[in-house]
């Protein structure tokens, strides 16, 4: 079992930035892909960003050259550094955690950007 703790988020004005991290523990964990989700009321969750063991990453359009994923293997630890937010990037923001075995997501935390 993958327990997920994850940390930052809050209200931003447009323009400014924000940092979300995401520790993934549990016993024997072996986390392969690591990526973050969002879902705004009424509309569909979408796959925002996301990072394999060896560091690749993909983005979606929307975020691509403001958004940038990271990790930290030995913490088992993810990072989104999210720059030059807009209004419409406000979302709930979920941790998502592949290991060998299953998906774990994490509770979610809210991001607010104000125009």
């Amino acid at each position: 079992q993958v327990q997920l703790v994850e940390s930052g988020g809050g209200l931003v004005q447009s323009g400014g930035s924000l940092r979300l991290s995401c520790a993934a523990s549990g016993k024997a964990i072996s986390v392969n892909i690591m990526a973050y989700y969002r879902q705004d009321p009424g509309k569909r969750r979408e796959l925002v960003a996301r990072i394999t063991s060896g560091g690749s990453t993909n983005y979606v359009d929307s975020v691509k050259g403001r958004f940038t994923i990271s990790r930290d293997n030995a913490k088992n630890t993810v990072y989104l550094e999210m720059n030059s937010l807009k209004p419409e990037d406000t979302a709930v923001y979920y941790c998502v955690v592949n290991d060998d075995y299953a998906q774990y997501w994490g509770q979610g935390t809210q991001v607010t950007v104000s125009s």
